[in-house]
């Protein structure tokens, strides 16, 4: 088909306008209509890819210089095919994530909208284009975070559209400068146009510092993990996935493609590569702190970020830059899988017991045990253990590192390996650990006391509750994400005079055994869209190890070093 670039973004944004329109119950089928319709459009063009290489498309037949072209080549097909298939995932775990939910009418009209945004990024030449998509899913962003509707979403979702109001000043700064440069702002043309000089180094640097507010690179993270540990699950995979590599995929664009000189000879790729080091380093510590799930996770977000722009510092000689583009564009797409599924297990674990506490997980792995399988799956990815796409990306990045002899960045990524293990395991040691049941976690929240207890001192009638034993806990408290059910235990009409009075409010022990004994031996386990969805991706990020030739075959096409490439395939140099 030889619109389907074109139709690749106006199919979910016009089904985003639809959905508005139409009863919100009717949008989950627009979306599986928008996923049928992509997916049969990603054919052809993975066929033209194969058999001509890159290509453009003039929308409207106008062209550069007056109009905005598509391009596309191995590394913006993956980036599509990547955003198509986590959006299966996440929508498929979104139908049962809020079935009889009133933030649903929102949700996929705001989905559809960030499909259509990511999709026109990943395909546009044009980098004003590209700082009018980033805007676009800014201000989505912002109000998927808020869709949690607690206080605590409210206050990250408002860092977070200071921080991209901030990045996207700077982007739009450093845009301003490249025209003033050039002349135009298709990014293939640049290449050719644009001179090294004062005016371009800025135009770079301040690109650039926009664009690592918006990826939450360390030290710029301070929005990242409040944002995507109280947003609803699927947005924090969403967030966590794919809007974050969407700045990232920009940079790419920016450093190897418009500015290929910079990193070969000057400082700033060891530079940046610096800033990827101490992500790497700085994210796992702190996600070794946490005491929350999602934080946990979050943090995790921030750590693996790193290893993205260690890129930079592997990419100073030409001859390395395939190798090294093939190494961290797959190192994205496994992270991509295991980060959403990590966040739609933690989102399951919230709604099954009530809490994300990881010091209140014991027992987890016997009431969810496909969920706890999914993160020791995609826990195996973050890691870089084979057979999964993170020990290939991990595997290629340290290769690269070592053909350079730069000892030291191999060193930084193997240590960064060790401390996900760290907290991965962390995370799997508190869930397997034996303790009190999960299945009975949302039945003592509120526990009615027998007549003859009295802890305050004073005569207690039967029926009277005391409140849940209270749990310290060094993070924000985590959102309700299902009902809390209370239970009545039976009481008994004579007081026993062997019980002496107790003055704190704990529920005594007597009550906890009679409710553990009175609660059903099986509680309503967690939907299964909720779960197969999350196991899903999770084995996806594990297998992709096993599939990898083929994806790093396609992300060699149209690589920086041979130029991008126009219709007739001349190259330009």
């Amino acid at each position: 088909m030889n619109h389907a670039p074109v139709l690749v973004v106006l199919l979910p944004l016009l089904a985003a306008l639809t959905s508005l329109l139409l009863p919100y119950r009717l949008a989950p089928w627009l979306f599986s209509g928008c996923l049928a319709g992509v997916g049969g459009l990603l054919i052809p063009l993975y066929q033209r890819l194969i058999a001509t290489g890159v290509f453009r498309y003039r929308i409207g037949g106008w062209g550069w210089p007056l109009g905005i072209d598509f391009y596309l080549d191995g590394t913006g097909f993956i980036m599509l095919a990547m955003t198509w298939a986590l959006l299966a995932g996440i929508g498929w775990y979104s139908l049962a994530y809020f079935r009889g939910r009133p933030a649903a009418a929102h949700f996929w009209p705001l989905l559809l909208l960030v499909w259509a945004a990511l999709d026109n990024l990943f395909l546009t030449a044009d980098v004003f284009n590209m700082y009018v998509t980033l805007e676009l899913l800014g201000l989505l962003s912002v109000a998927l975070i808020a869709l949690a509707g607690t206080s605590d979403a409210f206050s990250a979702a408002l860092r977070y559209l200071l921080a991209a109001l901030g990045g996207s000043m700077c982007y739009l700064l450093g845009v301003a400068m490249i025209y003033s440069a050039s002349g135009t702002l298709d990014w293939v043309f640049l290449r050719t146009v644009l001179t090294e000089g004062p005016r371009a180094a800025m135009a770079l640097a301040l690109v650039t510092a926009g664009l690592m507010l918006k990826s939450a690179i360390f030290p710029l993270h301070f929005w990242l993990p409040r944002a995507h540990a109280n947003a609803p699950a699927p947005v924090s995979a969403l967030l966590s996935s794919l809007m974050v590599k969407a700045s990232f995929y920009i940079a790419l664009r920016m450093w190897l493609w418009i500015f290929p000189g910079v990193l070969h000879t000057h400082v700033a790729g060891p530079l940046l590569g610096l800033l990827g080091a101490g992500a790497i380093l700085y994210g796992s510590l702190l996600a070794l702190r946490q005491d929350r799930l999602k934080l946990l996770i979050a943090y995790s977000t921030v750590a693996q970020l790193g290893y993205l722009f260690v890129f930079f510092a592997l990419s100073m000689h030409p001859e390395d830059v395939t190798p090294a583009l093939q190494a961290v564009v797959f190192f994205a797409l496994s992270h991509a899988f295991a980060k959403a599924a990590l966040f739609m297990g933690a989102g399951v674990v919230q709604r099954t017991l009530g809490h994300d506490s990881l010091d209140r997980l014991a027992g987890c792995a016997q009431r969810l045990p496909q969920i706890v399988f999914s993160f020791g799956v995609a826990g195996v990815s973050l890691i870089g253990l084979p057979p999964s796409g993170g020990f290939v990306g991990k595997y290629l990045l340290i290769d690269t590192a070592i053909r350079e002899r730069q000892w030291f960045w191999a060193g930084v990524l193997a240590v960064g390996g060790l401390l996900a293990g760290a907290y991965v395991f962390k995370i799997l040691a508190r869930a397997m650990a034996d303790g009190l049941s999960p299945t009975f976690a949302p039945h003592l929240a509120s526990i009615t006391a027998p007549s003859h207890v009295l802890p305050d001192g004073a005569p207690k009638a039967a029926g009277d509750t005391f409140p849940a034993p209270a749990t310290v806990a060094t993070g924000p408290t985590a959102p309700t994400e299902g009902p809390t059910t209370s239970f009545t235990p039976p009481t008994t009409s004579a007081p026993d005079p062997g019980i002496s009075r107790h003055p704190t409010p704990a529920p005594p022990a007597a009550a906890i055994s009679a409710a553990m004994t009175a609660v059903p031996a099986e509680a309503a386990p967690p939907d299964r869209g909720l779960v197969w969805s999350t196991w899903t991706l999770a084995m996806t990020a594990f297998l992709l190890g096993l599939l990898a030739l083929h994806p790093l075959q396609m992300i060699a096409i149209g690589a920086p070093e041979t130029g991008p490439r126009l219709p007739g395939s001349e190259i330009l140099k």
